[in-house]
C-alpha cells in the first residue's frame, strides 16, 4: 500500500476496536534487517516488507504476544503468494513463534477478512477507496501549486480528517458512508483553495508496475516526486485496482467452475454491488475535478489489454499494466513508465510487449525501470525520457 492507505487501513482496524499501525517509514535499517534475514533470491519488495516487519519484531518496548503482521497473499506466479509462508519461517527460526500472520488471499477476493470481524471487510474497503482519492488529488494538483510545499500539507491535512472519520465514526454502514463522504467533500474543498498554475504543455506521465515497487516511495526511490521535478504531471495506478481485479477473477473462476449459481457466487455478486455503490458515493464529489482523469472499470482494462496479454492465459499485475498503459494512452498520456523489482516477472513479461504496444501507439515512450536498492542514476535517466515524451507530446497535439 501507499503511505496513505497504509495509514487509512491501520485506522479502519481501531474503527473496529483493534490497536494498528502501519510499519515504521522505511530506511537504511530496513535494507540491512532485510539483508540479514532474506538469502539474496528474493525480489525487493520482500527484502523490504521483511525489514520493515523485523524492525517492529525487534523492538524491546513491544510484548511479541501482542503482535500480528498483516500480510496478505495472492495466487498466480508472482513471487508475493509466498512471502506469508516465508515471513513464518522467518519468524518461527529466529524465536519468534509467538509473533500472530493475518493473511487473507485474493484467491477468494480477500474474502477471508471477514473471519475477523464483519463490519471490517466493508471499512477497509472504503478507507482504502477515500486514501486512493486523496493521493490521486495530490497528483493532479502537486504539479501545479504556487508555493511549494502547499499540496502535501493540504493531503497530510485531509488524510488526517480521512483518518480521525474512520476512527470516530460509528460502522453502521449508512452512517459511515455518510460521514465518509462528508469528509470526501472537505477534502476537495481544501484542494480547491489551493492556489495552482495549470499548465496544459506538461506531460502526463502514466505510472503502471508491481504494485509495491510502484506505490513505496522509499523503494523506488520517490520516482514520481523526481519526475514531477522535470515538469510532468503523473498518473499513478492506485491499490483499488487490483482489489476490483481479485473480484473480476472471482467470478471468471466462479464460471470456469460451474459454479456460477452458488451461495457463493451470490455472496460475490452481492458483494460486488456493495463495493460498487461505495464506490460511486465516495467519487460522486469529485466528478468535476476528475474530467480526463476518470479511473476505468476493471472489465475495460482487462479488454485494453486482450490484443497483447488475454486474462485467461495471464494472470496478475502484467495483465493490468498492459491493459492500463492503452487506457492511459487513450486518456492523452504523453509517455508511460513501469516501476518494477529487479527480476519480477511481471516486469519482464511487460517488457517484452511494450514495444509492440508503443509501435501501435505511434511510438508512445514506455520505459521499464527496476529497482532492486541499490544506487542507479535515476535523475538522468528521467531527464533522457522526459525529452522523449515531450515529443511525443508535441507529434499527437
Amino acid at each position: 500500500m501507499a503511505y496513505g492507505s497504509a495509514r487509512a487501513f491501520a485506522s479502519a482496524f481501531r474503527a473496529i476496536g483493534l490497536e494498528a499501525e502501519p510499519t515504521p517509514p522505511s530506511d537504511n535499517r530496513t535494507r540491512e534487517l532485510g539483508a540479514r534475514y532474506t538469502s539474496g533470491d528474493e525480489c525487493y519488495p520482500a527484502k523490504v516488507t521483511v525489514g520493515d516487519f523485523m524492525k517492529v519484531v525487534e523492538n524491546p518496548a513491544i510484548d511479541k504476544k501482542q503482535i500480528a503482521l498483516f500480510m496478505p497473499t495472492a495466487q498466480g506466479p508472482c513471487r508475493f503468494g509466498q512471502y506469508a509462508p516465508y515471513l513464518r519461517q522467518i519468524l518461527d527460526a529466529n524465536g519468534y513463534a509467538e509473533v500472530e500472520i493475518l493473511s487473507p488471499t485474493s484467491q477468494n477476493a480477500y474474502d477471508g477478512l471477514g473471519t475477523l470481524a464483519g463490519a471490517f471487510v466493508r471499512t477497509g474497503w472504503r478507507a482504502l477507496l477515500a486514501a486512493d482519492l486523496l493521493q490521486k488529488l495530490l497528483l493532479m494538483w502537486r504539479p501545479y501549486e504556487e508555493r511549494r510545499g502547499d499540496s502535501e500539507q493540504t493531503y497530510e491535512d485531509s488524510l488526517a480528517d480521512l483518518c480521525r472519520t474512520l476512527e470516530q465514526t460509528p460502522v453502521d454502514p449508512g452512517v459511515q458512508l455518510e460521514a465518509l463522504r462528508d469528509c470526501m467533500v472537505r477534502c476537495r474543498d481544501r484542494f480547491r483553495k489551493l492556489e495552482a498554475r495549470r499548465d496544459k504543455s506538461q506531460p502526463l506521465i502514466g505510472i503502471v508496475g508491481e504494485i509495491f515497487c510502484r506505490l513505496n516511495t522509499f523503494s523506488n526511490d520517490n520516482l514520481v516526486a523526481a519526475l514531477e521535478q522535470y515538469g510532468a504531471e503523473a498518473w499513478l495506478s492506485d491499490i483499488v485496482e487490483w482489489i476490483w481485479y481479485t473480484n473480476s477473477e472471482h467470478f471468471r473462476k466462479l464460471k470456469l467452475e460451474g459454479r456460477l449459481w452458488t451461495l457463493e457466487a451470490l455472496g460475490a455478486w452481492v458483494r460486488k454491488r456493495v463495493q460498487k455503490h461505495d464506490e460511486h458515493v465516495l467519487v460522486e464529489p469529485f466528478q468535476e475535478d476528475f474530467v480526463g482523469r476518470e479511473e476505468p472499470d476493471i472489465y475495460e482494462v482487462l479488454e485494453c489489454a486482450r490484443p497483447y496479454l488475454p486474462r485467461e492465459g495471464a494472470f496478475g499485475e502484467m495483465v493490468l499494466n498492459v491493459g492500463k498503459v492503452v487506457y492511459l494512452a487513450k486518456k492523452g498520456a504523453a509517455g508511460i513508465i513501469d516501476i518494477s523489482p529487479f527480476t519480477c516477472m511481471n516486469g519482464i513479461v511487460c517488457e517484452a510487449i511494450y514495444p509492440r504496444i508503443s509501435r501501435d501507439l505511434g511510438g508512445l515512450p514506455i520505459r521499464n525501470f527496476y529497482f532492486d536498492g541499490t544506487q542507479a542514476d535515476l535523475d538522468r535517466d528521467l531527464g533522457v525520457y522526459m525529452e522523449l515524451a515531450r515529443s511525443y507530446q508535441k507529434k499527437i497535439a
